[in-house]
């Protein structure tokens, strides 16, 4: 009988991905940092641990460090794994990925259904834009695959675009983007509402700053000024007691 080895022995010498790490039981949890320290890990059946040289990326759609503080991850193994660390925004805060997404998606679902590759119609893109994504991209594979499945004619329209519940797609998406439009518009109200133009000049400019991580040459380029004149404002807040993002970094506390 041939021997199997397992996914870490098999990724030796490259990279491993643990998708929603955040999902593993705790035990595992255990094994998986003395993996990570010990570079050796326990095969099934064997004799003695194996020497496996690898690289870890984990995904996870959950706050670990709430997590930690919940007790349901490790704090060891969170300080092992968080080495850099990339925040992905979420699909509604990308909408110049869904397109390009639902097009990958359309071709894919089509190449393993045995169907013809049809393109998304005007109509069927527009209400993809607009659509707020809540479920990420699993929902839009899901929604791109389902349509995929259903649609007829030589393009995709909005008819096949349907939620699981079987729930019209395009009505949906309106309600839903008039509704966040109307909760933004209010909401922006609200936070101007007693504040000088000074005052959000220096907030726009501060939150830009913490966006760069510090980079004062691309806070510039982002907010159209000057390098100059991004200097001398950062001086004048920093002269009353502000703090300001060093390079490389954010202000504590902000997100």
């Amino acid at each position: 009988m041939a021997r199997r080895i397992g996914k870490f022995e098999e990724a030796s010498g490259g990279t491993l991905l643990l998708d929603e790490i955040s999902e593993m039981d705790v035990r595992l949890q255990a094994k998986l940092l003395r993996a990570l320290q010990e570079r050796m890990i326990d095969r099934v059946g064997g004799a003695a641990p194996v020497k496996v040289d690898i690289r870890i990326i984990a995904t996870s759609n959950r706050n670990l460090a709430e997590e930690v503080r919940k007790g349901t991850f490790r704090e060891d193994l969170l300080y092992r794994l968080n080495v850099v660390h990339l925040k992905m925004p979420p699909l509604r805060e990308r909408p110049q990925d869904v397109l390009v997404l639902a097009d990958h998606f359309a071709r894919k679902y089509a190449e393993l259904n045995g169907l013809p590759i049809r393109p998304l119609d005007a109509e069927a893109r527009r209400a993809l834009s607009l659509n707020p994504w809540q479920g990420n991209v699993r929902e839009l594979e899901n929604t791109i695959h389902r349509a995929t499945l259903l649609a007829n004619g030589m393009e995709i329209s909005i008819e096949a675009l349907q939620t699981p519940d079987g729930e019209a797609f395009g009505a949906r998406t309106i309600g839903s983007v008039a509704e966040r439009a109307a909760q933004t518009a209010e909401a922006m109200t609200r936070s101007l509402v007693g504040r000088t133009v000074a005052d959000v000049e220096r907030d726009l400019i501060l939150d830009t700053l913490d966006h760069c991580l510090g980079n004062r040459t691309h806070a510039a380029k982002i907010l159209g000024i000057s390098i100059r004149t991004l200097r001398n404002k950062l001086n004048e807040y920093s002269s009353v007691g502000i703090a300001i993002a060093e390079p490389g970094q954010m202000r504590a506390g902000a997100m």
